[in-house]
């Protein structure tokens, strides 16, 4: 019998980090299998927009050619706009399975109920995405100020998901919320919230090399006989586009490690302002004895 990881308690930085790890471990089969199968089919579109953003790049650089490019560049427009709206889906759809699979885990002490799951998901996505776009345009026009209001607002929405979730808040609540439940715990979440990051770009960065170095190799950048004429055909290479949808699948991946420790950092937090767990556990005491 495996056994049960408890979401609801105080943790201590170490703590997060070895338990975001150990949840995924221990659940590792079932939590793939479903968050994949949920996200997958936006997954799938993603990768191939990806391989066809490579290869339309590939002929933009192509300087022999010079008839089509205007239709080249309306279709690198078309193939963006499909890499981004995949994207934002695939990703979306990947953080509302995981914070609902963590959810049927915590309801059914362990046993997560697959069903509830994709019903759960597939009900709230609208407002989901909503709230995560409202979250990257936070983040991303706090970075247009300046340097460090980035790493403020970086804190409350590590978390605005997981209020949305957890608490079934509507958006302007999870959103106003989320400020109010890092207060005085800032700094440590922050900590946090910065050391899983550098573990998840840390790892993402090797999957990224061997892209990178058959690029490089492909360029003659390390015999340093580098050749303009080449780019073109570097990047409709099929060998670099399929070493870049690689890439770019474990990194999705890797990504899932962040929600889960966006859920701990959320139970951490919620549990010292307001010892849900704690009372919880009370109660049941009580109950059992009764």
């Amino acid at each position: 019998m495996k056994s049960f990881i408890e979401f609801k308690k105080q943790r201590e930085l170490g703590d997060i980090i070895t338990d975001t790890f150990g949840f995924i471990r221990m659940e590792l089969k079932p939590f793939l299998k479903t968050v994949l199968k949920i996200s997958g089919p936006y997954l799938v579109i993603f990768l191939l927009a990806m391989a066809a953003y490579t290869y339309t790049v590939g002929d933009i650089f192509n300087l022999s050619d010079f008839n089509n490019q205007t239709d080249n560049i309306l279709l690198l427009f078309f193939v963006i706009m499909l890499f981004l709206v995949s994207a934002i889906l695939a990703y979306t759809f990947a953080a509302s399975a995981i914070l609902h699979y963590i959810e049927s885990y915590i309801n059914n002490n362990g046993n997560v109920n697959i069903e509830d799951v994709k019903h759960n998901t597939n009900n709230t996505i609208w407002s989901f995405l909503g709230l995560n776009v409202l979250k990257w345009l936070t983040l991303i026009v706090s970075a247009f100020f300046c340097f460090f209001p980035i790493f403020y607002f970086m804190v409350p929405m590590t978390v605005v998901l997981c209020l949305f979730v957890f608490e079934k808040k509507d958006i302007g609540s999870s959103f106003s919320d989320s400020f109010k439940l890092i207060k005085d715990e800032f700094w440590i979440t922050f900590v946090t919230i910065f050391v899983l990051g550098l573990i998840v770009m840390v790892a993402g960065y090797a999957f990224s090399l061997p892209a990178s170095i058959y690029s490089f190799i492909k360029l003659g950048v390390f015999s340093g006989e580098v050749d303009p004429t080449t780019m073109s055909s570097s990047f409709v290479d099929p060998i670099l586009i399929l070493l870049n949808i690689i890439s770019y699948l474990f990194q999705f991946v890797l990504n899932f490690i962040s929600v889960v420790g966006a859920a701990f950092i959320y139970f951490n937090l919620n549990e010292r302002k307001n010892f849900t767990g704690t009372l919880e556990r009370i109660q049941s005491i009580g109950k059992t004895e009764d």
